[in-house]
């Protein structure tokens, strides 16, 4: 057995020591984590370079559901975070790469398995030294753009369309230029994703393998393709590593959810005041009311439905739309989300069929990915209800936006005065 946290002969590596001189040799394999030869490739260097320590790029979590150690989380937890977006793209990642796996006959990560077993074999230990997936998953996603999220939901839709019926050649994707050109153009689709995904943990990876060579003569890193040439410039110029602390924190992104829901709150009543102000009457009102309660309701229920939720999640979501649009601290989706948990009593071992998943139909059987399915897109229906609200509502109405609030401010205005007086 691997020693565990706090045991003989296992680096946790959490708080890395001086970025000074390299003083141990570090050799580094570059692996596909989907690739036989790279499994062997992995083996055949342990054996030969017979290394003080093997270095992974793995975080505790992640070697913890290798061991099958991991605890999954409560769907209290899951629910109460709110993270649906973030949980379906990983879900959908995870999946990708295991049905390349699939198809290639091997299963995702068996490259670190077969370096776990191997060192353990030989009795030599073994340190994680990539960051906390979980960080790692949040800071990536909370730096994206709006176009950005946009971009990469359209480029899972279109993987996942095209999975299986495209011949993948592992190896030839692990050659420096085909990394270095796929590499750029994840560049160029998501710059600032690219930056947490990859940049970073380059970074953290070095500074831990910088700090393993002040501690042993010989360390192997195996580490994915796409990472070996940035790891391998850091290591060369250890000074260069930045600090591994700022790493480490949450981002904390500019609540772009609350600032656009405090700002449809403030647009929709001066909208309802300008129309109650501008003398068009009380069937404008009302139907400018009716409206919005329609419009976010039937389209929550249609993209809950669409993802396959209940009709009493639907309904909920429905009834609750007109109001959660207004709200920017609630969300039509969280509601849904409840209902289709109640009835679909999703497990915690729902974790494990989600990703040991080998069809996007045989993920939409499990009932946890029902539940953030419906919570994503019920919101994303009540968020498209709003954009569809303010774009039509004045010609469906029949009135001249122009008119209406100049004539509904002014009258405003002078009721204003009227009180004041």
């Amino acid at each position: 057995m691997i020693p565990m946290e706090g045991e003989r002969g296992f680096h946790m590596n959490e708080h890395p020591g001086d970025n000074g001189p390299v003083r141990g040799e570090i050799r580094i394999v570059g692996t596909a984590h989907v690739s036989a030869q790279s499994v062997e490739e992995v083996r055949a260097t342990i054996r030969e370079y017979s290394p003080d320590i093997v270095a992974l790029e793995l975080d505790p979590a992640r070697f913890a559901a290798m061991k099958k150690q991991a605890k999954d989380p409560s769907i209290e937890e899951v629910i109460e975070a709110k993270h649906f977006s973030q949980l379906l793209v990983q879900w959908v990642l995870a999946y990708l790469q295991r049905k390349i796996g699939l198809d290639l006959g091997i299963e995702p990560g068996a490259e670190m398995a077969a370096a776990i077993g191997e060192a353990e074999s030989r009795g030599i230990p073994v340190a994680l030294i990539d960051r906390d997936i979980r960080l790692t998953l949040r800071r990536f996603w909370r730096s994206l753009t709006l176009v950005e999220k946009i971009k990469m939901v359209y480029a899972l839709v279109v993987s996942v369309h095209r999975i299986g019926t495209e011949k993948i050649d592992v190896e030839e994707l692990k050659k420096a230029d085909m990394v270095e050109i796929a590499l750029s153009e994840f560049r160029k689709f998501a710059p600032n994703g690219a930056r947490a995904l990859i940049d970073e943990r380059d970074a953290f990876m070095a500074h831990n393998l910088v700090d393993l060579s002040l501690q042993h003569t010989r360390v192997l890193a195996v580490i994915g393709a796409a990472h070996a040439d940035g790891v391998q410039r850091y290591l060369d110029a250890p000074t260069t590593i930045p600090p591994i602390s700022p790493l480490e924190t949450e981002v904390k992104p500019i609540p772009w959810g609350l600032i656009f829901g405090s700002a449809v709150t403030a647009l929709f009543a001066f909208l309802i005041l300008a129309i109650a102000f501008s003398g068009v009457g009380f069937k404008v009102l009302a139907m400018a009311i009716v409206y919005w309660v329609l419009v976010h309701g039937v389209l929550t229920a249609v993209f809950t439905l669409a993802a396959r939720g209940h009709p009493l999640s639907a309904l909920t979501g429905f009834a609750v739309s007109w109001f959660t649009a207004l709200n920017p601290l609630v969300a039509a989706g969280w509601f849904a989300a409840l209902v289709e948990a109640k009835i679909r009593k999703p497990a915690p071992s729902d974790f494990r069929l989600i990703f040991g998943a080998e069809s996007i139909s045989a993920m939409m059987k499990v009932p946890l990915f029902r539940v953030v399915l419906v919570a994503a897109l019920a919101n994303l229906g009540s968020t498209l209800g709003t954009i569809l609200y303010f774009l039509f509502i004045f010609p469906v109405l029949g009135i001249d936006p122009a008119v209406l609030i100049t004539q509904g401010v002014a009258n405003m205005g002078d009721a204003l005065r009227a009180i004041v007086s």
